[in-house]
């Protein structure tokens, strides 16, 4: 498959993040079977076992679905941990290979070997970056596309601005650039695509969704959540990553008298990075609903086509 391709089997240019323990293999599906790429990270499997399973569940459910309908469904995708504390890159990658993964979303190491595995059933591999040396060894490695991972994203993201990291990037590198960062709507994946992006990468706002895994007060939180209820800290998991501060504090630590540092020193039943202390983006400040997957991609869709029309009138020097 080639970028091009990639393209013209989406309604539009959207990948949905792979997040720990909350994508599983039905938001993906269904994020699939309406037009976008949906993602799941291998680790959401406990055992590479499990990740099988999951390859064969996805497999399955868009086999059904292109049965049925006659539609061809847009690929999906999965997120290897590209790192020497991960034991099951390699086992998880054998899955990878033997299933022919359309896409793969390496994180935290852009390795030639595993681009090259990738390239050699005719996959696609993306390789998520928060700054300029990280792209530049992703583009050693020969990947199909950047993903720019700027400030106000969820989970573990940089903080650059992202037409500047864009920007950055695309002096040096000529394939396709993912552009990630707070987009929750339809005209803000327009908006990037006029700045430069091939796609647009979007987690938070999926996380608000009736098929992701996360459990209802999470995705309540969200909604709740403005720009001010998030903190960027690595002291939860140990890199720079977005938080909501209420799951912080239902952890047991008061931010108002203790530092960021002490995050590390969280113990407990209720004090787990990511299962209970929840990532969101900046993006939270456009949520306002829990919907379908099927209803929120419509949304999107709309918002787009709405954008377009938008530029039209600015060409046309009305309204500006």
């Amino acid at each position: 498959m080639t970028i091009s391709e990639l393209k013209s089997q989406l309604k539009l240019p959207v990948i949905v993040s792979p997040m720990f323990i909350v994508s599983g293999t039905k938001m993906a599906a269904e994020c699939c079977k309406n037009g976008i790429v949906g993602s799941f990270p291998s680790l959401n499997g406990r055992h590479t076992e499990d990740f099988e399973n999951m390859l064969n569940e996805i497999k399955s459910e868009l086999d059904q679905y292109e049965k049925e309908t006659g539609k061809k469904p847009a690929p999906y995708a999965v997120n290897l941990i590209v790192n020497k504390t991960n034991p099951r890159l390699m086992p998880d990658l054998e899955k990878v290979i033997k299933h022919k993964v359309p896409i793969v979303i390496t994180s935290l190491g852009a390795v030639k070997e595993i681009v090259d595995a990738v390239h050699s059933y005719g996959g696609l591999i993306f390789h998520d970056v928060i700054k300029k040396r990280h792209a530049e060894k992703a583009a050693e490695a020969g990947v199909d596309g950047i993903i720019c991972v700027s400030a106000g994203a969820g989970g573990h993201a940089g903080t650059a601005h992202p037409f500047a990291l864009m920007n950055e990037v695309k002096k040096f590198y000529k394939g396709a650039i993912v552009m990630a960062g707070s987009i929750s709507t339809g005209n803000e994946v327009l908006a990037a695509q006029v700045a430069g992006a091939d796609f647009c990468y979007m987690g938070t706002r999926f996380i608000a969704t009736e098929e992701c895994l996360a459990v209802p007060e999470y995705k309540q939180m969200i909604i709740d959540s403005g720009i001010s209820d998030i903190v960027y800290t690595d002291g939860v998991s140990g890199v720079n990553a977005n938080f909501i501060i209420k799951s912080i504090e239902n952890a047991g630590v008061d931010l108002s008298h203790k530092k960021e540092e002490d995050f590390s020193k969280l113990t407990g039943e209720h004090a787990k990075a990511w299962k209970d202390i929840w990532s969101a983006g900046h993006g939270v400040t456009e949520i306002s609903e829990v919907l379908p997957v099927k209803k929120l991609i419509e949304k999107l869709e709309n918002e787009y086509k709405q954008g377009i029309e938008k530029v039209k009138t600015i060409e046309s020097g009305i309204n500006f």
